[in-house]
């Protein structure tokens, strides 16, 4: 058993959380989710790898309980990612068959990606808005008119999630590109609206 995969383990995890994860999205329960799911892994992988117990098994546990987690909380798809990422740089640290340099090298990269992929400088104007409007609207271009028209945003794709012709509302999921003026913030966006 090699100690120095852990080693990569422990720093990529630490990394991914404090330095990456929490600064951008500070959400203290899916850190400790991030920590405890990448140990975990860490310790089932390292010992499925040193047992007679095929890991193919392993990986069906281990897809079996990831399903049950996240379905089990909503998550957006962000944090999907880092998820998935700790358990990726957990089951790769396990693998004592592994070189070091190699599994260093992937765990490297996934963690390199997420800190660029997840930079507040890339898709810097995209904006994902979930609105409730005010009155019942099934058109979507009628739709996307009234977004533009009280966001200042350019709309690029609407999803209607609910139509309530009781309450006149329509629930909707906007995906928004931000012209020059647009509101830089949810609050601003409320207050757009309003």
């Amino acid at each position: 058993m090699d100690l120095t995969m852990f080693a990569v383990d422990l720093v990529a995890i630490s990394i991914l959380t404090f330095a990456i994860y929490l600064p951008r999205h500070p959400r203290k329960d899916l850190a400790v989710a991030l920590l405890g799911v990448n140990i975990g892994v860490l310790a089932v992988t390292t010992a499925l790898a040193n047992s007679t117990v095929g890991a193919g098994l392993g990986l069906g546990l281990f897809g079996v309980l990831s399903i049950i987690r996240l379905r089990s909380d909503e998550l957006k798809q962000t944090e999907i990612a880092y998820y998935f990422a700790a358990l990726a740089i957990g089951l790769i640290g396990g693998l004592s068959s592994m070189p070091v340099l190699y599994g260093a090298g992937l765990i490297g990269a996934i963690v390199a990606v997420l800190a660029v992929v997840d930079a507040p400088f890339m898709m810097r104007g995209s904006r994902q808005l979930t609105m409730t409007l005010d009155r019942a609207m099934a058109d979507i271009d009628e739709i996307k008119a009234y977004i533009e028209r009280t966001t200042g945003m350019t709309v690029r794709e609407v999803n209607i999630a609910e139509i309530d012709y009781v309450e006149d509302s329509t629930l909707v999921d906007a995906r928004c590109v931000a012209r020059k003026g647009a509101p830089a913030t949810a609050r601003d966006v409320a207050a757009a609206v309003r």
